[in-house]
């Protein structure tokens, strides 16, 4: 097993999360072979309404604008090679979702991956569903 940590990025991107899904992140760095950072977490609308112009999301009805809990609902990572450099590179997003998945089990807290999504494919994208955190 590897001994990977979340660095400074990660730890903010992560406040203001909720923390069903940290959890879901901190276990799927220990169970995982391959790297990662949180990369974003909580977004505003402007942001988010920015990322829809850009084609980069289909909604401004996001997982990442926190609910009426205060709490975002979405993370967004980035795969890390070994020199810890940032990839998109989508056989890692592929193979990290199955440790996410697994993580997800283990702790009993449904979560959804945007790599599963029919329309519009987010391989960096996890979040708690709508229906279990409205």
């Amino acid at each position: 097993m590897l001994d990977f940590t979340f660095g400074e990025r990660s730890e903010k991107s992560l406040q203001g999360v909720h923390p069903d899904l940290i959890k879901i992140a901190r276990r799927t760095l220990q169970i995982s072979p391959i790297d990662f950072m949180v990369i974003e977490g909580v977004r505003d609308s402007v942001r988010q309404e920015k990322l829809v112009n850009e084609g980069a999301s289909t909604t401004t009805h996001s997982r990442h604008i926190p609910n009426t809990q205060g709490y975002a609902c979405a993370i967004d990572i980035m795969c890390l090679d070994p020199a810890k450099h940032g990839t998109w590179e989508n056989k890692l997003y592929l193979e990290l979702s199955k440790y996410f998945k697994q993580a997800a089990d283990q702790l009993s807290v449904p979560m959804e991956w945007g790599g599963d999504w029919k329309s519009f494919h987010d391989y960096g994208h996890y979040q708690l569903p709508w229906a279990a955190y409205p």
